[in-house]
C-alpha cells in the first residue's frame, strides 16, 4: 500500500475533553471552528492562507464581531477536517488509500486549490492519486470502496470513475503481464496447474490464472461491483466465461449460506441487491456460467419470492445446459407450507425447457476442425443421455419423500421417457425406492410406475434383484425372467427368440371383461410361493441348458444331439418360458402341476437347494 506524508512539523493539536480541540502555541487562538459537535480553537492566518471557504466564513464573522464559524456538512466530518487543519499548519499528516478520497473531497469543500496558494492540498492529492493510488491494484479497490460514503462529492470529482477505470484496465491486462500482488485461491491454482502455492506472492508463481482479479473484486458492494464489471466487459479483453466465474465467486463470497434464514433475515435489502446485480450481469450466451451456479441463483430467487419473469429467465438458461447439473443442484426446497420436501414442479419445467430445444432450436453454426461444423441449437444424443440419467438419479433421491404423490413422480419420469438410454437400472432403482417408501400406493399407480420400465434394458444385477423383489407386480417379474433368458441365449450364441404371445399379453392395454380378474392377478405383487416357483423354474432352465451344451461338447460333433443352438433347442427354450407361466398360473389359481409335467417337477426338486443371489449383490437396488 502506498503512503504520502505532507508537512514536517510535530503534532501540536491537543484534546481538551471529548468535544474540544486546540492548537498548542505561544500565540493565543483567535477563531473557533465548529465541526458538528466538536470545537476547534485555531488561528486565523494558517486557515486563511489555504482555504477559500474559511476566508469567506471568517471575513463574515469578523464583520459581525464574532470569532466563531460553523461547518456542519464537510465530507468526512471531524476526522477529515482535523487532517485539513493540520495541513494548514504544516503538521505532518499521512495519506493512504483508506483516507485519501475523503480528504480530497474535504479539500474541495474547503476550497483548498492552487488559486488560493500554490502547492495546496487538492493539487498534492491529485498527483498522489494519479501517480500512486490508481496505479496500484489493491489501492484502487480500497479507494473505490471509500467513495461510497463520500457521494456525491466523489462522483462530481470523477474519483469513482477514475478508480473504476484503473481497476478495469488492470483486470483486462494479459495474465503474463501481471506483476502486482493480488488475492487468489492458491489451492485451486495448485490443483489446476500443478504448482506449489505461495500466498500473496505472484512473482513466485509460474502461471497467473486468467481470473486472478475475481477474488479481490468481491470486496466491493453491489453497486460498485456492477460498475466495475460493466467497465471490464466494455474494454473487450475479458471473455464472458471469466465474467461468469467472477459472478459465481461474488455470489459465494456475499451469500455463503444461501438458506432461507440467511436470505430473509440477514439484511434482506442488501441480499436482494446482490442477486439483482448478478442477474443484470449474467452473460447472455450458453455455458458461460455454470449450471450449478444458475441453479443456486434460482433457489435464491425462489426463497426471496422474485417475480415469475425472473425465475423463468433462469429456468430457460438452466434448461439450455441441464446436462451439466448434478442431483444435489436440482434439489430445490419446496416453499414453506407445502407437504413435499422438494419443488418437483420446477425441476419438471427445467427438463421440459431442455427438451424444447429440439422443437425450436436456435441454430448456431460452429466451425470445427477441417471446416466441419455442427448446429449448437439441436440436442446431441450424449446430452440427452446425460439428462435422462440425471433425471433417474433425481427421481431416486426424491422417492424417499413420503409426501410425494405418485402423480408427480410419474409425471416427471414420463417427461424423459422419450429419451433413449441403454440402461434402465437408474429408473428401476428410483421406482423400487418409491414403492418401498410408499407401501400404500394403489395397484393402478404401481402398474403405471412399472410401465415406465423397459425390462430388456436392466442389467444382470438389476434382474437378480427384480426377480426377488416382492414389491413388484408379478407381470414385471415374469418379463424380467424371460429377458434374462433371452440375454443368456444371446450370450451362448443362439439367436434371440421373439417374445411369446403370453408375455406380450401382459403389457396389452386392451382386455375383455372376462379377463379382468386375471389381469388384476398379474398386476398384484408376487407372493413368496410364486417367487420361489419362478426361481426354481429359471434354475431348471439354466441346468438343462448347461446339460445340453455339455452333451454337445462330449459328442465331438457326431450324432443328433439337441442343443440351445439348434432349431429344436430354440423351441425348447420357448416351451420352457411357457412352462413358467403354467406353473405360475396353477400356483396363483391353487391347482397342482399336471402329471405330464412330472419329469419337470422332479427336475425342479433337484435344484431346490440352489440359493438366490446373496443380498450383498443387491445393496445398490434395495
Amino acid at each position: 500500500m502506498k503512503f504520502m506524508k505532507l508537512g514536517s512539523r510535530p503534532d501540536t493539536l491537543q484534546e481538551n475533553g471529548k468535544n474540544t480541540r486546540y492548537m498548542a502555541s505561544e500565540l493565543l487562538t483567535d477563531i473557533v471552528v465548529h465541526v458538528g459537535e466538536v470545537k476547534f480553537h485555531l488561528h486565523k492566518f494558517p486557515l486563511l492562507s489555504k482555504s477559500s471557504l474559511l476566508q469567506n466564513l471568517i471575513t463574515s464573522a469578523s464583520e459581525e464581531t464574532n470569532d466563531e464559524v460553523f461547518i456542519n456538512d464537510i465530507p468526512g466530518g471531524v476526522a477529515v477536517f482535523e487532517i485539513c487543519a493540520k495541513f494548514c499548519y504544516g503538521i505532518t499528516v499521512t495519506l493512504s488509500a483508506h483516507n485519501v478520497i475523503a480528504v480530497r473531497c474535504a479539500a474541495e469543500y474547503l476550497g483548498m486549490h492552487e488559486t488560493v496558494e500554490k502547492g495546496n492540498l487538492a493539487h498534492k492529492i491529485d498527483i498522489f492519486l494519479s501517480s500512486s493510488i490508481f496505479r496500484g491494484w489493491k489501492d484502487s479497490i480500497i479507494a473505490l470502496q471509500t467513495t461510497k460514503s463520500r457521494l456525491p462529492w466523489a462522483e462530481d470529482l470523477k474519483l469513482v470513475g477514475h478508480s473504476i477505470d484503473a481497476i478495469a484496465a488492470k483486470a483486462s491486462v494479459e495474465p503474463w503481464k501481471v506483476s502486482w500482488s493480488y488475492s487468489y485461491n492458491w489451492k485451486k491454482v495448485a490443483e489446476e496447474i500443478g504448482i506449489v502455492p505461495v500466498v500473496n506472492d505472484v512473482r513466485k508463481c509460474k502461471v497467473v490464472p486468467k481470473d486472478w482479479w475475481a477474488q479481490d473484486l468481491c470486496e466491493l458492494g453491489p453497486t460498485l461491483y456492477k460498475q466495475v464489471i460493466v467497465s471490464i466487459r466494455g474494454k473487450g479483453n475479458v471473455q464472458d466465461e471469466l465474467i461468469g466465474e467472477a459472478l459465481e465467486a461474488y455470489f459465494h463470497r456475499k451469500l455463503p449460506a444461501c438458506t432461507q434464514s440467511h436470505l430473509l433475515f440477514e439484511d434482506l435489502t442488501e441480499n436482494c441487491s446482490i442477486i439483482d446485480t448478478i442477474l443484470s450481469l449474467l452473460p447472455t450466451g450458453r455455458s458461460e456460467v455454470s449450471c450449478s451456479f444458475l441453479l443456486k441463483l434460482l433457489k435464491a430467487t425462489i426463497l426471496l419470492d422474485y417475480d415469475e419473469l425472473t425465475k423463468r429467465y433462469l429456468i430457460k438458461k438452466i434448461g439450455q445446459q441441464l446436462e451439466e447439473a448434478t442431483v444435489s443442484d436440482l434439489l430445490i426446497k419446496a416453499n414453506e407450507g407445502e407437504a413435499t420436501m422438494y419443488d418437483v414442479d420446477t425441476v419438471q419445467i427445467i427438463v421440459l425447457e431442455f427438451l424444447a430445444q429440439d422443437e425450436n432450436p436456435e441454430i448456431e453454426w460452429i466451425e470445427g476442425e477441417g471446416g466441419h461444423g455442427k448446429s449448437a441449437g439441436i440436442l446431441t444424443e450424449a446430452s440427452k443421455l446425460m439428462v435422462a440419467k440425471l433425471t433417474d438419479a433425481y427421481l431416486a433421491e426424491i422417492a424417499n419423500d413420503h409426501n410425494l404423490s405418485a402423480l408427480k413422480f410419474i409425471g416427471l419420469a414420463e417427461v424423459v421417457s422419450s429419451l433413449v438410454r441403454p440402461s434402465h437400472d437408474g429408473l428401476y432403482r428410483a421406482i423400487d425406492t418409491y414403492i418401498k417408501e410408499h407401501p400404500g400406493i394403489s395397484k393402478s399407480e404401481r402398474k403405471k410406475l412399472c410401465k415406465l420400465l423397459n425390462c430388456k434394458k436392466l442389467s444382470a444385477e438389476a434382474c437378480r434383484h427384480a426377480v426377488q423383489n416382492d414389491r413388484l407386480p408379478l407381470r414385471v417379474i415374469v418379463q424380467v425372467l424371460f429377458f434374462e433368458q433371452v440375454r443368456a441365449a444371446a450370450f451362448s450364441g443362439t439367436s434371440t427368440p421373439d417374445l411369446p404371445s403370453n408375455i406380450k399379453d401382459l403389457n396389452s392395454s386392451s382386455k375383455s371383461r372376462s379377463n379382468t380378474n386375471a389381469d388384476d392377478d398379474w398386476d398384484a405383487t408376487a407372493t413368496v410361493e410364486e417367487l420361489k416357483a419362478l426361481t426354481n423354474e429359471v434354475a431348471a432352465l439354466r441346468l438343462e441348458r448347461g446339460r445340453g451344451e455339455r452333451i454337445s461338447s462330449n459328442s465331438g460333433g457326431y450324432g443328433k444331439v439337441v442343443t440351445e443352438k439348434s432349431p429344436l433347442g430354440k423351441v425348447k427354450g420357448l416351451v420352457m418360458s411357457n412352462r413358467i407361466f403354467s406353473r405360475l398360473s396353477s400356483t396363483r389359481n391353487g391347482h397342482s402341476e399336471s402329471s405330464s409335467d412330472s419329469s419337470e417337477t422332479t427336475t425342479c426338486a433337484n435344484i431346490d437347494g440352489i440359493k438366490s443371489a446373496p443380498s450383498s449383490n443387491r445393496t445398490s437396488f434395495s
